[in-house]
């Protein structure tokens, strides 16, 4: 579970209708449903329309890694590569395959060495793999990105709709409460779901492609380095550049 993110959008809607709650006319002000329909409903089909069916249902799945996501600390991978290399230098490349290895793109990297394949051909393929990866990743960044431009554009959109309704209907001054709600209310609604909702969410699945993209290359970078046979401090020293500067601690590569 990602607890930035859980306390992050739990606290911004905590605060925001927490201030609505204090106001002299109550919670209940704030709510509208024709806003919430053109807002909410009117820019979920304005995105489908930017997308295929599959990615744009997709999209729920891909919401969830941003609040909850498993990644392997990159120092658990070097440790790991560097237990490899030594038993590879052992016991060769067919000792690898007693590893207990819980990484899927790892082990689908061990098993192409094992099998003995080239290493230019087990480049090519993480490579692509890598490639994909991050494609389907920019998919989801880009569906709830988009949701945060189409949403302020609804607001914007309902807004007109409510000053419309509330000029035909100057005459009658009941009308013009809730006609001039509709035209408020739908530019709040917008900028919510965009700011509070759809573009923090955007910027964290970006955040988790690049750590999920910055291991898997961790990953082919030591496969690809245990395969030339190189010394695994080495292996330890030269892999350590993919960590902060304060938790490398000694470098390994001296030794």
């Amino acid at each position: 579970m990602d607890l930035a993110t859980l306390i992050g959008i739990l606290g911004a809607f905590g605060f925001v209708l927490g201030s609505m709650a204090t106001t002299e006319s109550g919670i209940g002000a704030f709510v509208d449903v024709a806003s919430i329909l053109i807002v909410l409903f009117g820019s979920l089909f304005v995105v489908m329309m930017k997308f295929n069916l599959g990615q744009f249902l997709g999209a729920i799945k891909i919401a969830i890694k941003a609040f909850i996501f498993k990644l392997d600390k990159p120092e658990d991978l070097i440790e790991q590569s560097v237990t490899m290399a030594d038993a590879a230098r052992k016991g060769g490349f067919l000792a690898l395959e007693e590893a207990t290895i819980t990484n899927p793109f790892m082990q689908k990297a061990v098993d192409m060495l094992v099998d003995g394949h080239d290493g230019e051909v087990v480049r090519a393929a993480l490579e692509k793999d890598i490639a994909l990866t991050e494609e389907r990743h920019k998919s989801g960044v880009k569906i709830f990105t988009a949701l945060g431009d189409v949403a302020p554009a609804m607001g914007m959109i309902g807004t007109l709709v409510g000053l419309v309704a509330m000029l035909q209907n100057m005459d009658d001054p009941k009308s013009i409460g809730p006609s001039m709600a509709v035209a408020l209310l739908t530019t709040l609604y917008g900028a919510m779901v965009a700011n509070m909702v759809a573009i923090p969410i955007a910027d964290k699945l970006a955040l988790r492609m690049n750590e999920e993209m910055r291991n898997r290359s961790l990953i082919m970078d030591a496969v690809l380095a245990i395969q030339d046979g190189q010394n695994p401090r080495v292996i330890e020293g030269f892999l350590k550049s993919y960590l902060a500067e304060k938790k490398r601690g000694e470098g390994s590569a001296e030794e």
